[in-house]
């Protein structure tokens, strides 16, 4: 390789680090990189991504234009193999090894074009596959989004992968054998003998929630700590030297779930805590920029290192491990990692060459021309104020239940809907509508049943959604200073997706919500129809499976009866709404049915 390509990489790499973290370290040359070439030290290293959620390029299938956002980042596996293939190519492809930690498959319409339109199969290759077989990844861990679209679309994906998909703590049902491989050990060679690395996987238990009407029967989701406690041994007992975890788990201990579920949903902290043995954790499932960490074994009193690559291949974890060999076995005696930010990077060639023409096919699809809006169609204020947008979501939701359940014995029943506000980034223009429009309304793979619900069980179900808001006395407030309220579930900020606002189909469901009241008495004026609504009252709620499931932990959902469960997709179900009647009128569904107050005033929210 010529002088002038090693400083231009060089130079690449050193633009790339992550502030605070140390340029010298990822440009030390390989020998500076195994230090004492005496045969008693090295230094491994490995690099991580996490939460790809099928972002090849830097493109945003919404707006069909390339990906921006206010920090500037820029995603996908392409710019993040740049990187990687670069530091392979300073440190010594033979001393690195590659990893991620899972949600891979779900996220984009380029995605879903290759789970729902154009299924993946013995000839049609998952563009994530072709990626990142061309990368050379050593393992990936499973994510919870891996089991969206069914296990038959996982198990072919995984067939069509150059390495192993781990998941310790998954198991099959009835058996309990291990469903996916738990661990595989990688042996890298030194200039004193080889290194055993053993690469562990695991995947928040919530995937038992979240996915029930694709694995139930099938999968069980063991927790992470529990499952480790017989893993790790079980892999130090095989040979491993060394031992990494990829771990689809976040770092900032919670669940989302509450109790649903005896294990938490973010675990990686409680990980190393608790299991000895690990000497470094990547992590994925929370969407973190974790540049390093260090977490003290209460066993051994030995520090853990742990990182996380932020999100969708806006960054590479490095992680270096620095090993002595003492008496025959090689130890950890020093872990450092750093980020590096694949804005600074090129889109890699062979990953353009590999995926090019699949995500073409995406894109012509998402922009398919499918009927028109009256209204724009706009989230931007969504988290504050009633909008078309989400009562679009919710019009088409009900709909579709009252047409279930038309012909049965709950076929009087008052058919109400909930939605959340996914992103605030919609902002569809009244007129033309495409697919893109719906897919960015609705991003997520979530399906559609109703469930019996009380007027009592409403009341509860709406003060928990109000939790979603910060305290506020004045009349005037920021968004920033309202929304995203931190809870004992949600210690970070309660994310918009678990904000939910509830619409009545034939009658408008009205109520207000009073921000400078405590949490649990804020819902004020709830009615139905213009009549007060009654403890007893029934419902047909149309809801997600997600949200039916236990995901946000809201009261009464998960025993409540269930009316109807087709298992349609409601992403789907807008697009064949659109197709069947040619507009989404916003005369027809959109209304002003809450508002927010602050201590019975009007409240006035600024961006």
């Amino acid at each position: 390789m010529s002088e002038s390509t090693s400083v231009s990489r060089r130079a690449m790499l050193a633009a790339a680090v992550v502030a605070g973290s140390s340029a010298s370290a990822l440009l030390a040359t390989p020998a500076e990189a195994a230090p004492g070439r005496d045969k008693k030290n090295f230094r491994l290293t490995v690099l991580g991504t996490t939460d790809l959620h099928n972002n090849v390029f830097n493109w945003d299938y919404y707006k069909n234009a390339a990906y921006s956002d206010k920090d500037g980042n820029q995603i996908g596996i392409a710019q993040a193999s740049s990187l990687i293939k670069a530091v392979r190519a300073e440190r010594g492809a033979a001393n690195t090894l590659t990893l991620d930690a899972g949600d891979t498959i779900q996220g984009t319409p380029l995605a879903y074009y290759f789970a729902k339109i154009k299924p993946i199969s013995r000839t049609v290759k998952h563009p994530m596959a072709l990626a990142m077989n061309e990368l050379g990844y050593d393992a990936v861990a499973l994510g919870n989004h891996e089991f969206n679209y069914g296990i038959d679309v996982l198990r072919t994906w995984e067939k069509q992968l150059d390495f192993p998909l781990l998941g310790a703590n998954v198991h099959t049902e009835g058996s309990g054998a291990h469903a996916f491989r738990p661990y595989i050990l990688k042996r890298v060679k030194t200039a004193n003998g080889w290194v055993t690395v053993g690469l562990v996987g695991f995947v928040t238990p919530g995937c038992a929630l979240w996915d029930r009407h694709n694995v139930e029967g099938k999968l069980t989701f063991n927790g992470i700590v529990e499952e480790a406690k017989v893993v790790i041994p079980q892999v130090k007992a095989a040979g491993a030297d060394v031992v990494i975890v990829s771990c689809h788990s976040g770092a900032t201990p919670g669940s989302s779930y509450g109790d649903a579920l005896p294990f938490p949903e973010n675990a990686s902290t409680q990980l190393a805590e608790e299991v000895p043995g690990i000497d470094a954790i990547l992590v994925g499932h929370a969407h973190q920029e974790i540049p390093e960490r260090f977490v003290v074994n209460k066993t051994t009193g030995r520090q853990v290192l742990l990182t996380e690559p932020l999100r969708w291949g806006m960054r590479v974890s490095v992680i270096d491990l620095d090993l002595v060999k003492e008496r025959g076995s090689w130890t950890v005696k020093a872990a450092h990692s750093h980020l590096l930010d694949a804005k600074t990077a090129p889109e890699d060639p062979w990953i353009v060459r590999a995926v090019g023409s699949a995500h073409q096919a995406a894109v012509g699809y998402v922009n398919t021309v499918i009927g028109t809006s009256t209204a724009p169609l706009s989230t931007a204020t969504a988290c504050w104020e009633d909008t078309a947008a989400i009562d679009a979501i919710n019009f088409v939701q009900a709909s579709r239940i009252k047409g279930e359940l038309a012909q049965g014995e709950y076929a009087a029943l008052p058919v109400l809907s909930i939605a959340a506000p996914f992103s605030r980034e919609v902002d569809v223009k009244a007129g033309p509508l495409t697919i893109r429009d719906i897919a960015g309304l609705y991003i997520f793979d979530n399906t559609l049943l109703s469930i019996k619900f009380t007027g009592a069980q409403l009341k509860a179900y709406l003060e928990w959604s109000a939790s979603y808001y910060r305290g506020v006395q004045g009349s005037t407030v920021a968004a920033k200073d309202l929304t995203n309220a931190p809870t004992a579930l949600a210690p970070t900020g309660t994310p918009d997706y678990n904000y939910d606002i509830v619409y009545g189909l034939d009658a408008p469901l009205e109520y207000s919500i009073d921000v400078a009241k405590p949490v649990g008495q804020r819902i004020q004026g709830l009615s139905y129809g213009g009549a007060p609504v009654p403890d007893g009252m029934e419902f047909a709620l149309a809801i997600n499976n997600y949200r039916q499931s236990g995901g946000g932990s809201y009261p009464g959902v998960t025993a409540a009866p269930v009316l109807s469960n087709s298992q349609q997709e409601i992403r789907q179900l807008m697009i064949d709404y659109v197709v069947e009647h040619g507009t989404l009128d916003a005369s027809v569904f959109s209304r002003q049915d809450w508002k927010l107050l602050a201590n019975g005033a009007p409240l006035t929210v600024t961006a």
